[in-house]
């Protein structure tokens, strides 16, 4: 057969995409096909998505290329700290199934802009619905798009553009066909062959760790005594960067809690990210609740993001540990100037691709690097398309619409917003660092605000429009502030403390003055009206029943898998804390 220099191809790689992408287009057109009759078919399903769908959907919307590039990559350089970005959801995985489920399910809104509105004042829905669309194309569809373009690049040799014209075309158009319906199946099917095809080279890359004679069990074990560093090359490529590691003079790889002025994971970061980017990013996120609002009820919304919860506990294995047994393969990928660390750390996991995977699998591979893709746009496409729609052009130009005219008027915003996004993908490879770190810090910047009015506003009754609008301006400005000052004072300055430097305590820094302004900006003035402050927008707890719609048996309960769930995550968060793989 014939083959592309640097990652030749065979009949059988050929053949693994091509079903992958008919199947995958059967699905959608099959899902999406009688879903445009009325704006709760097309922008929620109908309210029919089963558990599964839920859940599947709500992960394969999470995970795209910055995982399969950008995590893997900055795992390579951090080590295992980065899984914290999975396996800490379960804070707000737990929230969310116990609280905000319930919740959003009796406020029968569309959108998460549409409940702001409802709890504070139409100025909240609309900055939120302009902050959405605009953290959608730069946070997420952009970033999405030149991280699959970069690995086409490393690859083939693709053109950047053309590749990220190519991949943004093919990737969303089942978005534009079918709405949420096809989005939610195709995620479904996708998830499944991302999850195959990562699992693939995980355990090819373990089994090259083992040797000829050895198992995938041998070969992990290798890959945790490398990564403790403690001689040779991987001791000096921890020691030639302990300056961008860590502040102090030794770093574990193997610990998920690191120091204060860690760059991505500082212990305060983690601890307290559940209210500073967490709850922005699961539950107000409109693409990714966008699924939970379309489940046929609450025990299909709960356990689909206990089914969520679950992928995310594997997750690591197969965007995290290929980072770690990269290191363990080329500990000399960080011994070169930090900028070249960064970028060849992000086109490391090309390059083990091209080393382990042989000729017969690589087609399922690049069929999961192209559902990862393809699931996200079409997520991030949907639910801009259904913020443009309901948030901003019928709330603003035609309120009486009809449904069939709002769901073409959906069809057309897509086109729109991808055209945008392929445009800003392309300016993204001018950014001069890692690509989980650029996606990271914006979400740092988005969600302290919105986070902080969203709890405040559900939790206290006093919390009044003023209030949230004051914090959501004085907080992007505090985040503006923050980044101006970290980057013109010098770090050897007193007036310059370390721990500032990483995003994430700058979110929760933010996160924290937000609380504090909303409170005091509230208490100054009147208390909202009545009508902002309904059972259906506040917490009225006599009447939040939070026990209904749990399974009726034990083995379906939502309590019983929750409770595995957390027993998981709290096994690995133990088993990496640093007691078990102390440095050496």
């Amino acid at each position: 057969m014939s083959s592309i220099e640097g990652f030749p191809l065979s009949f059988w790689d050929y053949l693994a995409f091509v079903l992958f992408f008919v199947t995958l287009s059967v699905i959608g057109f099959l899902a999406g096909r009688k879903e445009r009759g009325g704006a709760t078919d097309y922008f929620l399903a109908g309210k029919k998505l089963p558990w599964y769908v839920v859940g599947g959907s709500f992960i394969a919307s999470n995970i795209s290329s910055e995982h399969f590039i950008g995590m893997i990559g900055a795992a390579c350089i951090y080590g295992v700290c980065v899984a914290t970005a999975e396996w800490m959801n379960v804070a707000s995985f737990s929230l969310l199934i116990w609280f905000f489920i319930p919740f959003l399910l009796a406020s029968q809104v569309f959108t998460t802009p549409e409940f702001l509105e409802r709890r504070f004042n139409p100025a909240m829905r609309q900055i939120f619905a302009i902050v959405t669309v605009i953290s959608n194309v730069v946070a997420f569809l952009a970033a999405v798009l030149y991280g699959g373009s970069l690995a086409l690049h490393d690859l083939f040799g693709w053109n950047l553009t053309v590749a990220i014209v190519v991949l943004g075309v093919v990737a969303g158009m089942w978005a534009i066909y079918g709405g949420l319906s096809s989005v939610a199946w195709t995620d479904l099917f996708t998830v499944v062959v991302m999850v195959l095809g990562g699992t693939t080279v995980t355990v090819l890359g373990l089994q090259a760790m083992a040797g000829n004679d050895g198992s995938i069990v041998d070969g992990f074990n290798n890959v945790i005594e490398l990564n403790q560093a403690a001689s040779g090359e991987w001791k000096e490529a921890v020691s030639a960067n302990l300056e961008h590691l860590t502040k102090k003079d030794s770093y574990n790889r193997l610990s998920v809690f690191q120091p204060l002025s860690h760059p991505t994971t500082p212990w305060l970061g983690l601890i307290m990210g559940l209210f500073s980017v967490s709850i922005w990013y699961n539950v107000l996120n409109q693409f990714m609740i966008q699924r939970v609002l379309g489940a046929k009820n609450a025990y299909h919304a709960r356990m689909g993001i206990v089914f969520a919860g679950f992928l995310k506990v594997f997750l690591p294995f197969i965007v995290v540990l290929p980072g770690m047994i990269l290191f363990a393969m080329h500990p000399e990928t960080l011994l070169q100037p930090w900028e070249g660390v960064r970028k060849a750390a992000d086109s490391g996991y090309v390059n083990m691709l091209q080393t382990l995977v042989p000729i017969g699998l690589r087609g399922l591979f690049l069929a999961a690097l192209f559902g990862a893709i393809q699931s996200t746009v079409n997520s991030v496409l949907n639910s801009t398309a259904t913020v443009l729609t309901l948030d901003i052009y019928k709330r603003n130009f035609k309120p009486g619409a009809s449904d069939r005219h709002l769901v073409w008027v959906g069809v057309f915003f897509s086109v729109v917003v991808l055209a945008v996004a392929i445009v800003f993908g392309r300016f993204i490879s001018f950014f001069e660092g890692s690509l989980f770190v650029y996606i990271q810090s914006l979400y740092a910047f988005f969600a302290p605000p919105f986070a902080a009015v969203f709890l405040l506003g559900i939790l206290w009754k006093r919390i009044n429009g003023a209030g949230a609008l004051t914090t959501v301006v004085l907080g992007f400005m505090a985040g503006i502030g923050m980044k101006v000052y970290v980057t013109l004072v010098p770090d050897t300055s007193a007036w310059h403390p370390a721990w500032l430097d990483p995003y994430s305590n700058q979110a929760f820094m933010n996160w924290a003055f937000c609380v504090v302004t909303c409170t005091t900006v509230s208490l100054m003035t009147p208390r909202p009206s009545a009508e902002h402050v309904t059972d259906d927008v506040t917490v009225n707890w006599s009447k939040l029943n939070i026990f209904d719609g749990l399974g009726e048996n034990w083995y379906s309960s939502v309590v019983t898998w929750w409770l595995l769930f957390v027993m998981l995550v709290l096994g690995l968060l133990l088993t990496f804390s640093g007691l078990m793989f102390p440095m050496v």
